[in-house]
């Protein structure tokens, strides 16, 4: 989730790519997603991952050689292979193998360094144990079980640092407009931890919510800021952010967006130094 002067050339180009509805913001949500957080589906880390076109031979050697390293527990063997039948990338789809993999993960090096060179690997199956415990596993034996998505949300999140489990995490706290002082000051406090990290999502909906002064006080220029780095780590299919970042552009002022270009430049220059 890198960034890059792209941001900055992304906002001074954004008014030529706003949509004709994106005109008529006022403020209040065009639709019912608007006053909805998104719901994360995929798998932490396989955005944009391109599927390349390997010979069944090649393939058949490579899952033996990953099935190998696997049972000899390598996590990173078994993450591969969680993300595989996840995803259904040259196996067939299988969610139940996939919660398997990313279980043996989470059970064998939970205790591991924060710097060890699987700690990524780790929090990431965490994270993908939280998402499946959101939604259960359908004709399984895992349920729908919120408060055990927000333990392994919690744990990657705090004891990693893991910025997705961070992002995750804020949203069930958020999830709700009549959300506890206490638990939207802990998600806003993830959502911002998250976004500082550069994790697309939360700046996107941190963005969304300090433009449009929802639950947080209004900062325009902030929020504009937040959905313009957002809109330039978003994917294809994640229109939503592109449309949050439209609509924010359109309703701007001139002065939000000369204050925004000028937080742009300081993001950058900090990233870089």
């Amino acid at each position: 989730m890198r960034t890059s002067r792209r941001a900055i050339v992304a906002f001074v180009l954004g008014a030529s790519a706003l949509v004709a509805p994106a005109l008529a913001f006022d403020g209040a949500p065009v639709n019912q997603k608007d006053t909805t957080i998104p719901v994360v589906t995929t798998l932490p880390g396989a955005s944009g991952a391109v599927r390349s076109k390997v010979p069944p031979a090649t393939q058949e050697t490579s899952l033996s050689a990953l099935q190998y390293a696997a049972e000899g527990g390598h996590p990173i063997a078994q993450w591969k292979l969680g993300r595989m039948y996840a995803n259904g990338d040259g196996v067939a789809q299988d969610d139940m193998r996939a919660f398997e993999y990313f279980s043996r993960i989470a059970n064998a090096h939970a205790e591991d360094s924060p710097s060890a060179p699987q700690a990524q690997v780790v929090a990431n199956a965490f994270v993908a144990l939280g998402r499946y415990y959101l939604s259960g596993i359908p004709n399984s034996k895992i349920k729908a079980d919120p408060d055990r998505a927000r333990e392994m949300f919690s744990y990657a999140a705090s004891y990693f640092g893991n910025a997705d489990a961070q992002y995750d995490l804020a949203r069930l706290y958020l999830k709700t407009p009549d959300a506890s002082r206490e638990d939207f000051r802990y998600g806003a406090r993830w959502l911002g931890l998250a976004a500082q990290k550069g994790q697309h999502e939360a700046q996107a909906l941190l963005g969304q919510m300090l433009f449009n002064g929802d639950r947080l006080p209004r900062q325009a220029a902030r929020g504009l800021m937040w959905l313009t780095l957002a809109r330039d780590s978003a994917g294809s299919d994640e229109t939503w952010i592109k449309e949050s970042y439209n609509r924010a552009f359109a309703k701007a002022s001139d002065d939000d967006r000369a204050m925004c270009l000028q937080m742009l430049e300081q993001w950058v220059q900090g990233r870089r130094e």
